[in-house]
């Protein structure tokens, strides 16, 4: 049976858990796999979807010798968090927020920003960044200044 243990800063596998995570690595990739914990007392309950994909996540990283840390995020975000979240200023957050390009919420006359909603600005930034960079080499190997 695991003991809980005070929230660590983050975690590294031991050499004694290396070969349990990579096989737990090769069960998690079968993506037809239906993973049930199983209770000490023989309940069982399927592992729901959100869960299945994060311990994927976290699985990945331990075996590709990384350190995990878990952060946990409120649902409405202040500016300050969003910023932090993005390392992008405050200011900069709130110019985002003025132009529309991140929908927010008031509380008072605070702002309040949805996580969901912070996550997919940042995936629709990471696109565009790629697809400007790929434009960019498509660009310089054209001119013949850049080599594959």
């Amino acid at each position: 049976m695991l003991k809980q243990k005070p929230s660590p800063e983050s975690v590294l596998i031991t050499e004694q858990e290396t070969e349990a995570i990579k096989k737990l690595q090769q069960i998690l990739s079968i993506e037809s796999a239906q993973v049930k914990l199983v209770a000490s007392n023989g309940e069982e309950i399927l592992i729901p979807e959100s869960v299945y994909n994060l311990l994927g996540q976290i699985v990945r990283a331990m075996v590709s010798d990384q350190a995990v840390s878990i952060v946990t995020h409120n649902r409405e975000l202040t500016v300050h968090q969003a910023a932090d979240l993005l390392n992008v200023s405050r200011s900069f957050i709130v110019k985002l927020l003025d132009e529309g390009a991140i929908p927010y919420i008031e509380v008072g006359s605070r702002r309040r920003i949805l996580f969901q909603d912070l996550m997919t600005y940042k995936q629709q930034r990471k696109v565009q960044r790629r697809q400007l960079l790929d434009e960019l080499i498509e660009m310089t190997e054209e001119a013949g200044l850049y080599e594959e």
